[in-house]
C-alpha cells in the first residue's frame, strides 16, 4: 500500500475545499446559507475519502502523516450532508485518539459538530453561529465550567478566549450574518431533515 499517494490525494481534496471557501469569502457568499457549489464539493470529497477509508481504515498520523491526517479531519468536518459518514468517522477517530494516532482536538471539534446538527449541547464549545442580533456566539453547550475543563484537558484555550478570537477573525474575513435570521434558521432545519440529521 502506497500511503504517500493516498496522502497526496487527501491533501488535494482539502486544497479544493479551502480554495472554494476563499473564493466564497471574497465574493461575500459564505454567510448566505449553504452554498450549492460548496455542498456539492463537500459531498464529493466525503465520497472519495469514504472510499479511501474502506481501503486503509482511518487515515491516522502513522499511515498518512500529520498533514494528511489533519486534511482528512477537515474533509470529515465539512461532510455535513453525510450524517452516517460523519458518525462512523467520529467512532474511528475516537479509536485513533485512544491509540495516540490522531489529535484529541480533532475529535472534540467533530463531536461538537455532530451534536450541533443533532440539536444536542456541545461538550467543548467549538461550534459557533450567528445569533439574532448578528453576533457570532458558541452554539448551545452544557455547562461553561465543564466546557472549559474539557477544553483545558486537551490543550484548548478557554471558551471566552475562543469566542473573542473567532469574532475578530470573521471581522477580518468580512463575514456577515444572513440578512434574514429566521429564514436562514428555517432553511437550515429543512436541510437537516432532508439529509437525515433530525426527523
Amino acid at each position: 500500500m502506497d500511503y504517500q499517494i493516498i496522502a497526496k490525494r487527501i491533501l488535494e481534496l482539502k486544497n479544493a475545499d479551502l480554495n472554494l471557501r476563499e473564493k466564497l469569502i471574497k465574493s461575500k457568499q459564505l454567510s448566505e446559507g449553504y452554498n450549492q457549489e460548496m455542498e456539492k464539493l463537500h459531498n464529493q470529497n466525503a465520497k472519495t475519502l469514504a472510499e479511501i477509508i474502506e481501503i486503509i481504515g482511518y487515515p491516522t498520523i502513522d499511515k498518512v502523516g500529520k498533514e494528511a491526517n489533519e486534511a482528512a479531519w477537515l474533509i470529515i468536518q465539512h461532510s455535513i450532508g453525510q450524517p452516517d459518514f460523519m458518525r462512523k468517522c467520529a467512532a474511528e477517530l475516537k479509536t485513533a485518539v485512544n491509540e495516540n494516532k490522531a489529535d484529541a482536538i480533532h475529535l472534540a471539534y467533530l463531536t461538537d459538530r455532530i451534536a450541533v446538527f443533532e440539536d444536542k449541547p456541545q461538550l467543548y464549545g467549538t461550534q459557533f453561529d450567528w445569533d439574532e442580533t448578528g453576533k457570532l456566539i458558541p452554539n448551545p453547550f452544557d455547562d461553561l465550567a465543564k466546557v472549559n475543563e474539557r477544553r483545558k484537558a486537551i490543550g484548548l484555550i478557554t471558551l471566552e478566549e475562543q469566542t473573542e478570537s473567532i469574532q475578530k477573525r470573521v471581522l477580518s474575513e468580512n463575514q456577515t450574518p444572513s440578512k434574514d435570521f429566521n429564514k436562514q434558521k428555517e432553511e437550515m432545519n429543512e436541510w437537516r431533515k432532508k439529509v437525515g440529521w433530525i426527523k
